[in-house]
């Protein structure tokens, strides 16, 4: 994992809101992505995660700073990419009849990507509706049957056959598994587990739930109104968090045994509630809530800092 397949540099997304201000969506996040890696992008709804996602695809064209994949700038908008880019860079959605269209039927949807991407890099890929559909564990049968008489985890699953279509290298899940039963979702992580080992793919996984991220991914960053707070390998993101808010995020997390319940760190009460991002405070935006903040935190914006090795902290205390 040396050389990073995405990386973004201080990628900015503002939203018009009223005369003179923004909604300062993304504001300056700076991540990388390596080949076959998980890495979760966490953080409570409202924070920017999804924005993220949504511009790297290319649905909306980045205020400021660089979208680049394997060393090429592909910050413009989906429209203006070329057909292997689109290809290559692939998205879930939380809800899949976003994306498929209740009027075909699953093989007429399926068999689209196919026939626009045309791929040879595995002997074997799945090259027929059909073989998609088996290979994230559905029988050959649904390609006759429209979305709307399928579950919503069969749809999901339907989704994510789309996705892999193309013979991506990365694929970005936007909280695919939020609106899916407990049984279900484990269906599809497992499935998308394997997907990836077999075809060695990237996955940016956006989610609200830190311990499904546990499980899942490599390594794990903390988004809060629109900025990276904590980057960090999972282990030790689990075992030694350093910012306030990814220790308050932690502490709340339920658990069923003491043995678990001593595992989680002090207790972090925040303060007040979440400043909109239309108008968010000088300094760090978190001060308003750390039970730390300092006159420091409310004049100056951290920086990001590397700790120790691959453990990334934005924030004053260190």
């Amino acid at each position: 994992m040396d050389i990073p397949i995405l990386k973004l540099s201080m990628l900015k997304k503002y939203f018009p809101y009223k005369k003179g201000s923004f909604v300062k969506a993304v504001d300056g996040v700076s991540l990388e992505i390596f080949r076959g890696e998980t890495l979760g992008l966490v953080g409570e709804s409202g924070s920017g995660k999804s924005t993220v996602a949504y511009t790297i695809v290319g649905m909306y064209e980045p205020t400021k700073g660089q979208i680049l994949y394997n060393d090429q700038d592909i910050s413009s908008l989906y429209k203006f990419r070329s057909n292997e880019i689109k290809g290559k860079i692939r998205i879930v959605f939380q809800d899949p009849n976003s994306s498929l269209n209740p009027r075909r039927t699953i093989r007429q949807i399926l068999f689209t990507p196919l026939k626009l991407h045309k791929n040879d890099r595995y002997k074997g890929f799945p090259a027929s509706p059909e073989a998609l559909l088996e290979e994230v564990g559905l029988s050959s049968i649904y390609a006759y049957r429209f979305s709307r008489s399928l579950s919503g985890g069969e749809r999901q699953l339907v989704a994510i056959a789309h996705a892999i279509a193309t013979n991506p290298d990365l694929v970005l899940l936007d909280e695919p598994t939020s609106a899916l039963d407990v049984s279900i979702q484990a269906k599809v992580i497992n499935r998308l587990m394997d997907l990836q080992n077999r075809y060695k793919l990237s996955y940016l996984f956006i989610t609200h739930d830190l311990s499904l991220m546990r499980n899942v991914a490599h390594r794990v960053a903390i988004m809060y109104l629109g900025k990276i707070c904590e980057i960090a390998r999972t282990k030790e993101f689990f075992e030694k968090p350093l910012h306030p808010y990814t220790q308050m995020l932690l502490s709340s997390i339920p658990v069923v045994t003491d043995e678990e319940e001593q595992l989680k760190p002090k207790k972090i009460t925040s303060r007040g509630e979440i400043p909109s991002p239309v108008n968010i405070p000088p300094g760090c935006s978190f001060h308003l809530r750390c039970p730390f903040a300092t006159d420091q935190c409310k004049k100056l914006d951290p920086d990001m800092k590397e700790l120790e090795a691959h453990h990334y902290v934005r924030c004053h205390l260190y």
